[in-house]
């Protein structure tokens, strides 16, 4: 008889730059907004995803950004994490390296503005692992298993910087999004050992155009239809795949006016998607469950590599979420 098949809802947590490279002294680095993104006194970030999860009992892993302590300090992320451990969710790690340029004390390291962990100098980089791993462990109390790297840009390099870091899990492709450079990272599902560290990719498959044209896409919240997730889930499920990785964040469950997020409103859309797919994995958990990092990184370990197989999607599911994605992104309050 055929497992359950095993869905990882994993949540990008994190501020927001905002700007504030691109125009210093005028803009700023946003926090609350990004990660709580209170509407009218209500949360419709992480408060809106921990009611959801609450609701069907589901346990996803969020991916907590641990850099922008070194402009923010400990809060508001330290009280973020709080929240989530007491709902029982899970806490993984995720860097986004720009925010180390704001370190002011040259006895610790000076880092670019880059936010691409990618072509790194090796020991740039483990430093760059080291510290946000630091304030993890300070936040949650233990060390994180599992590591994803800012926008999900991969090489080789992080997999030896995390290898000698003791890190045995990764999920640092999306293949949808960013296409590593090296072949053996061009991984759309699965589990893989690169240099010792098991990767686990967002789920990535093909769609087609109504020119006929195929392309590759990642499995997420804010870009997927629900009709076109489902049948994903379902055909995966079909043709035997053990794990899927969905990848969101807490803004996806708003729509906001501009990249500084001056006015921002509650996104429908996107917040119906992630309902529906946590109440058809409670309702379908003979087939379907939800599969955390933390909870499950033993049992991934001891099953170790498996290569999944590319799943297609119909043509119409691709118009459909077109449709879908550019009403919800043209009329406010759709």
């Amino acid at each position: 008889m055929q497992k359950p098949t095993e869905i990882t809802i994993s949540i990008d947590t994190e501020c927001s730059i905002a700007g504030a490279f691109a125009h210093p002294g005028v803009r700023e680095p946003v926090a609350e907004k990004a990660i709580l993104c209170e509407v009218d006194g209500k949360e419709h970030g992480v408060g809106f995803m921990l009611d959801v999860f609450k609701r069907y009992g589901i346990k996803a892993s969020f991916f907590i950004e641990c850099a922008h302590y070194y402009y923010f300090g400990d809060n508001p992320m330290r009280g973020v994490v709080d929240r989530i451990a007491e709902a029982g969710q899970d806490l993984q790690l995720h860097v986004h390296p720009c925010w180390m340029s704001y370190i002011k004390d040259s006895a610790i390291g000076e880092f670019p503005q880059s936010d691409i962990c990618k072509d790194r100098p090796y020991d740039e980089l483990r430093k760059i692992f080291e510290l946000s791993t630091d304030i993890f462990k300070s936040w949650v109390g233990k060390k994180p298993v599992a590591l994803r790297t800012g926008s999900l840009y991969a090489d080789l390099n992080i997999y030896r910087v995390m290898r000698d870091l003791n890190f045995p899990l990764a999920s640092n492709v999306a293949i949808g999004g960013n296409v590593p450079d090296e072949e053996e990272l061009y991984l759309h599902s699965g589990r893989h050992l690169i240099d010792g560290v098991l990767e686990m990719p967002v789920f990535s498959y093909v769609d087609m155009n109504i020119a006929g044209q195929k392309h590759v896409k990642s499995l997420q919240i804010t870009s997927c239809s629900w009709p076109e997730m489902k049948y994903l889930l379902k055909k995966a499920r079909a043709s035997g795949v053990e794990n899927i990785i969905i990848l969101t964040h807490p803004f996806e469950f708003i729509k906001k006016s501009d990249t500084y997020f001056t006015e921002i409103t509650r996104n429908r859309v996107n917040q119906g998607r992630l309902e529906k797919l946590c109440k058809f994995i409670a309702e379908n958990n003979q087939e379907f469950v939800a599969a955390d990092f933390g909870s499950y990184a033993n049992n991934w370990l001891e099953r170790g590599e498996r290569t999944e197989p590319m799943i297609e999607i119909p043509t119409y599911y691709s118009i459909g979420r077109r449709l879908h994605n550019k009403i919800s992104d043209k009329v406010w309050a759709y």
